[in-house]
């Protein structure tokens, strides 16, 4: 009886071990270093109206997703990843990166993102939010798969944010030499 009951022990643990394996595998910590971006939101000087916390919580999601998203659409070169999270000046300006890159075969890789946004001014109306943001992170520039330029960078962006049916969007995201 022992020996009839051997395989279906071990074929319960094989299926732990499998299910395991698989979510492992589709884990975000799966992906190695870079977890994606690392976003913090420092709403102590805004004005005129202050920051609700759903609020918050939503432009932190929200600045996160499209930074991943945008990251996605340069480095596979495709224009999917921008749909959603981008808008106006910004979705534009991004598209066109996009082609360009496509045209010429390059493509960028962003690494070990850590974004410090301010939020500096939210309009009493509650319908845009302007932040900057004190980025750092690691970019490689690959031309057809092999690295060329690999750098760390820290760069100033001014960011402008708006409320979207369920979820905020950005609608310019424009890199400045400081604030």
């Amino acid at each position: 009886m022992n020996r009839e009951l051997k395989p279906a022990r071990n074929l319960r643990i094989l299926t732990s071990l499998t299910v395991l394996v698989c979510l492992f595998a589709i884990s975000p910590s799966s992906y190695g270093a870079d977890s994606g971006p690392q976003v913090r939101l420092n709403v102590a000087k805004v004005g005129p109206r202050t920051v609700e916390s759903l609020t918050e919580r939503g432009i932190l999601r929200d600045y996160s997703f499209a930074w991943s998203s945008m990251a996605q659409a340069l480095e596979a070169n495709s224009l999917d990843p921008l749909e959603g999270p981008f808008a106006g000046q910004a979705k534009d300006s991004l598209r066109q990166t996009v082609i360009g890159q496509q045209r010429s075969g390059l493509s960028q890789r962003y690494l070990n993102q850590n974004h410090q946004l301010e939020a500096v001014f939210y309009a009493p109306e509650g319908d845009v939010m302007e932040l900057h943001d004190t980025a750092e992170y690691q970019i490689q520039v690959s031309d057809g798969g092999k690295v060329i330029h690999d750098d760390h960078v820290v760069v100033h962006y001014v960011v402008l944010m708006t409320p979207a049916a369920d979820r905020w969007v950005v609608r310019q995201l424009q890199a400045v030499p400081h604030f």
